[in-house]
C-alpha cells in the first residue's frame, strides 16, 4: 500500500480484511479515483485499520478531504465478525457515479500519477487546508502528468550521453506552493570535463505540460490567432498586456496533447480541427521552469469565419478575441514585432516551411 504510506507518512500500520455490505466500490465518473455508493446487492472489498493514531487520521482527512470525502461511522464484516468503523464517503451530489472500480486496472493506468499527485498534497499538510486542496487538485494532477510524459527523453545524438545519474539533488528548501510550485534545492553534476561541480542553489518555476494548436485554412491561406489579456506582460510593465498567441490550453491528466488541442480550438474558438500535425516539442524557457509545449498544426475551414469573432469559456474567466488573416499579414505582424510571443513565432515559422506542400494537396 504505497499510497497509504504515502499519506500516513509512515509505513502502513495493522490491518484487517473487511467489507461494507450493502456499498459498492465505483470510479467517480471520468475521475482517476474510486468512490463508495448505496448498492443492495453488493458489498465493497476494503481493509479495516485499527491501529490509527490520531495523527494518522488527521492526515488521511487531509487527503481524503482534498476529494471531497468525509468520515462517516459504519459497520464492516470481518473474518471475527461485525466490527464498527469509518469510511469516507463523498459529500453529497459532489461526483457522479461511474463504472465499477478495479484496483488492477485502477494500478495499471493511474498509480503512477497519483502518487506523484499525492507527494504534492501531503507536502502541504500543516500548511494549507483540504478546501484549498480540492480546488488545486486538478493542477496537481496535470503536473503530475506532465513528470509522466516527461519520461520521455528526446534525442542524445548531438547532446552528451549524460542523464539524471548524473545529477544529484543534495537537499530541498522551502520554496512557494500555490496555484503555481517554486522548489528551491541544492544540487550537484557531473561537468563536460568529467569533474564534479560544487553545490549549487537554485529554484525552479514548477508548471505544466500545455498543447498548442494553429490553425490553418490552406484553401484560403488564412491561419486563426487568439488575443487575451496576458499577466506576465502587466507585472513585466508592458504597456500593452493584450498578446497574440496560438490556442492553448494546459493538458489534462491522462489526456494525449493532440487531444488538448482539439478540445482548446473548440473551447476558445468554436472551431473544429480536421487534421492535426505535429510541429514541434519543447521547453519554453528550460533555465527556470518545467513548463513543455506541445505545438500543433490544425488543418481546417476557417472560410465562413469572419476577421474577428470572440472565444472562451466564462466559467475560465477567459476573454478572447480571434482573428482570422491571410498568411503573409500573419508573418508580417513578426516582422514589425506585433507577434511578441515566441511560441507563435516560431509556429508562423515552421508553417512556412510546410505551406507550399500544404497547399498543393488540397
Amino acid at each position: 500500500m504505497p499510497l497509504l504510506s504515502l499519506v500516513l507518512g509512515r509505513d502502513v500500520p495493522e490491518r484487517v480484511e473487511a467489507s461494507l455490505p450493502g456499498f459498492a466500490a465505483h470510479q467517480a465518473k471520468d475521475q482517476p479515483f474510486p468512490m463508495i455508493v448505496r448498492n443492495p446487492e453488493a458489498a465493497a472489498q476494503g481493509v479495516l485499520m485499527p491501529g490509527l493514531s490520531e495523527e494518522d487520521v488527521k492526515r488521511l482527512d487531509f487527503y481524503e478531504g482534498g476529494f471531497a470525502y468525509d468520515l462517516i461511522e459504519v459497520t464492516v464484516q470481518t473474518e471475527d465478525g461485525p466490527r464498527p468503523a469509518q469510511v469516507y464517503f463523498p459529500r453529497e451530489g459532489h461526483w457522479q457515479t461511474g463504472p465499477l472500480w478495479s484496483l488492477e486496472a485502477w494500478a495499471a493506468q493511474w498509480a503512477d500519477m497519483t502518487m506523484i499527485a499525492a507527494q504534492e498534497v501531503m507536502d502541504r499538510y500543516g500548511k494549507q487546508d483540504a478546501a484549498l486542496i480540492q480546488t488545486l487538485l486538478p493542477f496537481f494532477r496535470a503536473r503530475a502528468w506532465a513528470r509522466q510524459m516527461a519520461r520521455v527523453a528526446a534525442p542524445q545524438t548531438l547532446r552528451n550521453p549524460m542523464t539524471m545519474d548524473d545529477v544529484r539533488i543534495v537537499r530541498e528548501r522551502e520554496g512557494y506552493d500555490g496555484f503555481f510550485r517554486i522548489k528551491a534545492f541544492n544540487l550537484t553534476h557531473k561537468r563536460f570535463d568529467g569533474g564534479q561541480s560544487g553545490e549549487i542553489p537554485r529554484e525552479t518555476f514548477v508548471a505544466f505540460d500545455a498543447a498548442l494548436v494553429l490553425p490553418y485554412d490552406p484553401v484560403t491561406d488564412r491561419v486563426m490567432l487568439v488575443e487575451q489579456l496576458r499577466f506576465g506582460p502587466i507585472q513585466r510593465g508592458d504597456p500593452a498586456p493584450w498578446v497574440l498567441e496560438p490556442i492553448a490550453g494546459l493538458v489534462d491528466v491522462g489526456e494525449p496533447p493532440s487531444e488538448t488541442a482539439r478540445r482548446e480550438a473548440v473551447e476558445e474558438a468554436g472551431l473544429k480541427i480536421d487534421r492535426i500535425e505535429p510541429m514541434l516539442n519543447g521547453y519554453a524557457s528550460p533555465g527556470y521552469s518545467t513548463e513543455f509545449f506541445h505545438m500543433f498544426l490544425g488543418v481546417c475551414d476557417l472560410s465562413d469565419r469572419a476577421a474577428q469573432g470572440q472565444g472562451g469559456l466564462a466559467s475560465e474567466n477567459e476573454d478572447i478575441r480571434n482573428h482570422v488573416i491571410p498568411f503573409d499579414q500573419a508573418m508580417a505582424l513578426i516582422e514589425s514585432g506585433e507577434v511578441n510571443a515566441v511560441p507563435l513565432a516560431m509556429m508562423l515559422l515552421w508553417l512556412a516551411t510546410k505551406r507550399d506542400g500544404l497547399r498543393a494537396a488540397v
